[in-house]
């Protein structure tokens, strides 16, 4: 049941499923291969002595969780066709969900996670064929690719964040990544010609957008000073702008009811804390010259005291 599944997602008529169908599918797959590993893992655990049985029966498990790897990969890979189908979408219904390019960098956390995982289920084992050799160099392909998609999403992220030089510095890094996987692919004899034609179409979305950014942050640069001094100049250190407040101690001879309707905000009494005045001081220059000033002799005023001969002898 799990191959007549199979050619509803890789059959002729699979592009023209809806991607709900196709979900669905997968889930159906999944569920069939679970089934087929649990009972052989039951036939495993009643094998008893036969290692010939034991060794077939393992290498089926094995076969059968590399598929699962493969459909997995292949769902996520699904799912982000969708996401990447409401990335730019105009927001027609409000109910409508907009894919945010995070989610996106989530997606290809997930593929990343199963192409390693996929990879060592197959180079697990102590006799390693060169099929399971040549499929294991498949998945770390696999891998570049989904990190330099991935690190395209990401950079859109700090795009949409404002903040350009981190966004600048991953679109560079897009562009090394993937001129990387292309090199390894165009080495490649199993090479999909898809994967390179988008691994060059990102590479030039990436460069495009870092010309972009770069421009964009020498814009914002440029733009920051005036930016400020427009902000500065509406600050208002009276505080005109703000709301006049009315406070009981300020109208003790004008009555108003507490309880009146047209009143919306509550009385108070007194501003608290209060406001800032002005104290006197001495002024600053006074303070400043205090030490340079040099006061005039006094000793000519100073009263002396004319004593005796005979008081100086007895003092």
């Amino acid at each position: 049941s799990a191959q007549e599944l199979e050619k509803d997602i890789h059959g002729p008529k699979a592009d023209s499923l809806p991607a709900d169908k196709r979900l669905a599918t997968f889930d159906k797959i999944f569920a069939a291969y679970n089934e087929a590993r649990s009972c052989i893992r039951n036939d495993l655990a009643s094998a008893g002595n036969s290692e010939s049985m034991k060794d077939d029966l393992s290498g089926l498990d094995k076969a059968i969780g590399a598929v699962l790897g493969q459909r997995t990969i292949e769902r996520n890979q699904l799912l982000v066709s969708i996401a990447i189908s409401k990335l730019n979408k105009v927001r027609d219904d409000k109910n409508e969900k907009v894919t945010k390019p995070e989610e996106l960098v989530r997606l290809y956390d997930l593929l990343l996670q199963n192409a390693a995982d996929l990879s060592d289920l197959v180079s697990s084992g102590r006799d390693r064929k060169p099929e399971e050799l040549a499929f294991a160099e498949e998945c770390e392909l696999k891998s570049l690719v989904f990190r330099a998609e991935r690190c395209f999403y990401l950079a859109k992220s700090y795009s949409l964040a404002g903040k350009r030089t981190e966004a600048y510095a991953l679109y560079c890094k897009v562009r090394f990544l993937a001129d990387t996987a292309l090199k390894e692919l165009q080495n490649s004899k199993t090479a999909d010609q898809a994967v390179i034609k988008e691994l060059q179409t990102l590479q030039k979305e990436s460069r495009s957008n870092s010309c972009i950014e770069h421009a964009i942050a020498i814009m914002e640069e440029e733009q920051a000073p005036e930016k400020l001094s427009q902000k500065i100049s509406t600050i208002s250190l009276t505080g005109k702008d703000k709301k006049l407040e009315k406070f009981l101690m300020d109208n003790l001879d004008v009555y108003e009811s507490a309880v009146d309707a047209s009143v919306k905000s509550m009385s108070r009494i007194e501003r608290f804390p209060p406001s800032f005045q002005a104290a006197a001081r001495s002024p600053i220059v006074l303070d400043l010259a205090y030490n340079l000033i040099e006061c005039p002799s006094l000793e000519n005023r100073t009263k002396k005291d004319k004593k005796s001969f005979l008081g100086r002898l007895w003092r």
